[in-house]
C-alpha cells in the first residue's frame, strides 16, 4: 500500500494558520477524489477541504479545536496502489493542482482551479459571479491594514511522526448541527446532546442552543433578522451571573483579524465623520410598493436596498469618494467600479462581504445579491474572496435601534456609510404653497466616515448630501441615471 499525507494547504489571502472545526471522516472510511473531509476556520471564513486522492482514511493527525500552521500534516490516506509512503501532493496554494498518482488519471481538486483549456460555464442570468481575489491589488484587501506575515513554509517531514490522534471523528448518535452552531454551543459551554432539536431532520439550530442556554422552551422557528447586521443579536444569552465569575476567550480567527484591521485603519487614515438627518417617508413608501410588486415577490426588500442603490448613484456623481490611498507608491487609486460591502455581525465576529460590481446592477439584482450575501453570512460560509476587494461599505446599526455612529473605515477603502434607525417623529413639512406644518414622518440619520488624506470636507459633504437627497426622494434617481 502507499500512504499519502495531506498537509494543510494555504487558504489564501495571506493567512498562515487555521483552526480544525470538524472532521467529516473517520479512520477506515473510504473517500473519493474531491470528497470533503475536514472543515477549518481561518481568520476570515469557514472552509471545507477536499481530499485530492481516493483511498482509505488511515489516520487523522490533528484534533478538533487545534490551531495549526499551513503545511502541517492533517490526514493520511492509503491509496491502495502499493509502494512506499508517498510525499504529500496536496496543493499548498489555491489554483495549483494535486499531482496524480503514477498510472492514475489526473483529477481536478474542487476549489483549486481547473485544467488548462477547460471551458468556463456561463453565469446564470441574474446571478453575480465573484471575481478571483488575486485580481485585486493589495491595497484593496479588507484586512491589509495590519502587517501580514509571509505564509509559513510547509512543515518538513520528520523520520518519526507523532502518533496519530483519532480525535474529532463523529461518533454514532452524534447530535446534528452546523459548524457555526457547534461553535456557539462550545462558547456557551453547552453539550449539544442535551439540546432538543427543532430543525428539519433533527438538526439543532442556533435558536435551540440560545433557548437552551436561557432555559426557555422552543415553540417554533424563530423569525429571521431584518438585516445581515443583526445575525448575532441572539448569539449570547446565557443568564448573567451563571457559571464562573470570569471567562477568557482566546483572541483568534475573525475577531483577531478584525481587531488588527481596525487598529491599523484608525491609526493610519485620519477619520472625519459627518451626519445628516432626513425624512425618508418616501423611501418607506417605495419599499412597500416594491414588496407588493411581482418582480420583487421572491426577494427581501428593505430600506437598506434603497440605500445601496442610492450609494452607487452618489458615487457616480462623486467618484473621488471611491478611491484609496496607496502609501507605498504615493498614489491615489481611483476605482471606477463599486464593490459594495455590507457589514455583518455573525457569531464568528464582524465580517464585511461585498457585492462585486454593484454599480452595474439593477435594483432587483442588488436585492438578490444582498439576499445571497445574508444567507451565506448566516450560515458562516462567507469565503475570503467575498470579503476582499471592497471599495465602500454600509454598516446598518439601525436594526439594533441605534440612531447613528462613527464607524471606522475598512482598510483598503476610503469611506463607510452608517445607516441609523428609522423612527416616526414630528417633522416640518412645506406644502406646495410654501406653508409649513408639523407632520409625523419617518426620519433617520446617515453618517459617513472618510479618509481625510484624499477626501476633503467639500467632497465628503457633497456625497452625503446626494445620498440623503435620494433617500428623501427616490424619484431623484430617475434624474441622475
Amino acid at each position: 500500500m502507499a500512504i499519502k499525507t495531506f498537509n494543510l494547504p494555504d487558504p489564501g489571502e495571506g493567512l498562515v494558520e487555521a483552526e480544525i472545526v470538524e472532521w467529516k471522516v473517520s479512520p477506515g472510511d473510504t473517500v473519493k477524489v474531491n470528497d470533503m473531509v475536514l472543515e477549518i476556520e481561518t481568520a476570515k471564513s469557514l472552509v471545507e477541504l477536499p481530499i485530492p486522492w481516493a483511498g482509505t482514511v488511515k489516520d487523522l493527525l490533528v484534533e478538533v479545536g487545534q490551531t495549526i500552521d499551513v503545511g502541517t500534516p492533517i490526514i493520511s490516506i492509503d491509496d491502495g496502489l502499493g509502494g512506499d509512503e508517498a510525499p504529500a501532493a496536496a496543493p499548498s496554494i489555491p489554483g495549483e493542482k494535486a499531482a496524480p498518482a503514477e498510472g492514475a488519471s489526473e483529477a481536478i481538486l474542487v476549489g483549486y482551479g481547473a485544467k488548462a483549456g477547460a471551458t468556463a460555464r456561463r453565469a446564470r442570468k441574474g446571478m453575480v459571479a465573484a471575481p478571483v481575489a488575486a485580481a485585486r491589488t493589495e491595497t484593496e484587501q479588507i484586512a491589509a491594514a495590519a502587517p501580514i506575515a509571509e505564509p509559513a513554509a510547509p512543515a518538513a517531514r520528520v523520520e518519526s511522526p507523532a502518533p496519530a490522534v483519532h480525535a474529532g471523528a463523529a461518533p454514532a448518535g452524534r447530535p446534528k448541527a452546523k459548524p457555526p452552531v457547534r461553535k456557539l454551543a462550545k462558547d456557551l459551554g453547552i453539550d449539544l446532546a442535551s439540546v432538543t432539536p427543532t430543525g428539519a431532520d433533527g438538526v439543532i439550530t442556533r435558536d435551540d442552543v440560545t433557548n437552551h442556554a436561557s432555559g426557555a422552551s422552543v415553540n417554533g422557528a424563530a423569525a429571521q433578522a431584518d438585516s445581515t447586521t443583526s445575525l448575532a443579536a441572539t448569539a449570547y444569552r446565557m443568564p448573567f451571573g451563571a457559571g464562573e465569575r470570569e471567562e477568557r476567550t482566546p483572541i483568534k480567527g475573525v475577531r483577531k483579524m478584525t481587531a488588527q484591521a481596525m487598529v491599523g485603519s484608525a491609526f493610519t487614515a485620519p477619520h472625519v465623520t459627518e451626519w445628516i438627518t432626513i425624512d425618508v417617508t418616501k423611501t418607506m413608501e417605495l419599499v412597500d410598493r416594491l414588496k407588493g410588486s411581482r418582480e420583487f415577490k421572491d426577494v427581501k426588500v428593505t430600506p437598506l436596498l434603497v440605500l445601496a442603490r442610492a450609494l452607487v448613484l452618489a458615487v457616480r456623481r462623486n467618484p473621488g469618494m471611491n478611491a484609496t490611498w496607496d502609501e507605498a507608491n504615493q498614489e491615489i487609486v481611483q476605482k471606477n467600479y463599486v464593490n459594495l460591502g455590507i457589514a455583518a455581525a455573525t457569531p464568528r465576529g464582524l465580517i464585511v462581504p461585498n457585492i462585486k460590481d454593484a454599480h452595474a446592477m439593477t435594483m432587483l439584482e442588488l436585492a438578490q445579491a444582498i439576499g445571497a450575501l445574508t444567507a451565506t453570512a448566516r450560515e458562516g460560509r462567507t469565503q475570503p474572496a467575498e470579503m476582499s476587494g471592497g471599495t465602500m461599505t454600509i454598516t446598518n446599526v439601525g436594526v439594533f435601534g441605534v440612531d447613528s455612529g462613527t464607524p471606522i473605515i475598512n482598510p483598503g477603502e476610503s469611506a463607510i456609510v452608517c445607516f441609523g434607525a428609522i423612527r416616526k417623529q414630528p417633522w416640518v413639512v412645506t406644502d406646495a404653497d410654501g406653508n409649513d406644518e408639523i407632520a409625523i414622518r419617518n426620519v433617520t440619520q446617515l453618517a459617513v466616515s472618510f479618509d481625510h488624506r484624499l477626501i476633503d470636507g467639500e467632497l465628503g459633504s457633497r456625497f452625503l448630501s446626494d445620498l440623503a437627497a435620494i433617500m428623501a426622494d427616490p424619484a431623484q434617481a430617475l434624474v441622475w441615471g
